[in-house]
């Protein structure tokens, strides 16, 4: 087992619930952070043309409709956000999972390895768990090596299933990981 030497939060940084004024730092987090880490793996002209005023407007429609979904964000001392994440009931069509899902967590490519990625990561698991739900899954791009290292040293496993979607006017591979929130039952 690997232990990890970084504190579970980046020095100073607060994780917290996302509010509706968050929705312009949560975007750019979300457009920089697929330009940086889809590079080669999704279109370039899909990645060139998303846009941060619009992915704006999305992120205020998803908050207020949010229904069961949970949205936090790390924000250093001077107010910066820096990264979020968000959770809910699976999306899996067939074979549904119990638990929850991991829909999203992205880091402003300047602060990937501080150590916000895996505070995000930690708060969600820990609602999770809180909130009774035996595993979580997500999916993550088959091409992403950088994620999927990441995912696995969180205890994420894939779990055979896979998907595409389309970005740009290409299929996209994913595979879904899956980890164990709560102690196999003993007998």
């Amino acid at each position: 087992m690997r232990h990890s030497t970084t504190p579970p939060h980046p020095p100073g940084a607060t994780i917290r619930d996302m509010r509706i004024e968050d929705c312009e730092a949560v975007a750019a987090i979300r457009v920089r952070g697929w330009q940086h880490a889809y590079r080669g793996m999704i279109p370039q002209p899909y990645l060139d043309a998303m846009d941060i005023g619009r992915e704006t407007g999305q992120r205020r429609a998803y908050f207020a409709e949010r229904g069961e979904a949970v949205n936090v964000v790390a924000e250093r001392p001077d107010g910066t956000v820096t990264g979020w994440a968000c959770t809910g009931p699976h999306r899996a069509e067939g074979r549904p999972l119990p638990g929850c899902e991991l829909y999203a967590i992205y880091v402003l490519p300047e602060h990937i390895g501080t150590g916000t990625g895996r505070a995000l990561l930690a708060e969600l698991t820990a609602r999770a768990v809180a909130a009774g739900h035996p595993e979580m899954a997500l999916w993550v791009l088959r091409e992403n090596a950088a994620a999927r290292r990441f995912y696995e040293r969180a205890g994420f496993r894939p779990d055979g299933a896979e998907e595409d979607f389309e970005a740009g006017g290409a299929m996209v591979p994913e595979v879904r990981y899956v980890r164990p929130l709560t102690p196999p039952a003993a007998g």
